[in-house]
């Protein structure tokens, strides 16, 4: 294979594999909005916190950082072999998307996280209604601009995958 070869297929692997990516990240902050939090909305206070508190401990593990950080990583990388080519707009705009999405992670739905968490096990919390409801309406309305914003990520990736075609 040629060098024009290996850069092709280095431009293509990086688009392909920032698709799946944020296709796991679109996917995991969908489910949460459209089942995990309405089916754990139904429950009564001490599930409710009691599974948050769980999913928080049990998502902080090697695949969701794979696809949690590799949306980032392989998103700037494909951004980067497609500098100046009809793919490069709508990567651009996945990568805005995907930034917020990071942001609204980092800045306000983790803190949110740590703080249901100091609350402690929901056996020594004396007042549990109150610890959801300082949690859960924030938490899934964020979650909820999360699920927007990686899903229009996910579309961008898609167009730019369109963009570049296939080849002849």
């Amino acid at each position: 294979m040629d060098t024009n070869g290996i850069w092709t297929a280095t431009r293509g692997g990086t688009l392909v594999t920032a698709v799946v990516l944020m296709g796991l990240m679109a996917g995991l902050f969908y489910a949460f909005a459209v089942s995990v939090m309405p089916g754990l909305g139904a429950a009564d206070d001490r599930t409710f916190v009691e599974s948050m508190q769980r999913i928080n401990v049990a998502i902080l593990n090697g695949w969701f950082g794979v696809a949690f950080g590799g949306a980032l990583v392989f998103t700037v990388a494909a951004l980067l072999t497609h500098l100046g080519r009809p793919a490069m707009p709508w990567i651009v705009a996945a990568l805005v998307l995907y930034v917020a999405v990071l942001a609204v992670t980092i800045g306000i739905n983790v803190p949110m996280n740590d703080r249901l968490a100091a609350a402690g096990s929901p056996d020594r919390i004396g007042d549990l209604a109150a610890v959801r409801s300082q949690f859960e309406a924030s938490w899934v309305r964020w979650n909820i601009v999360r699920a927007f914003a990686s899903t229009g990520a996910l579309a961008c990736l898609a167009l730019a995958q369109w963009a570049v075609g296939t080849p002849e």
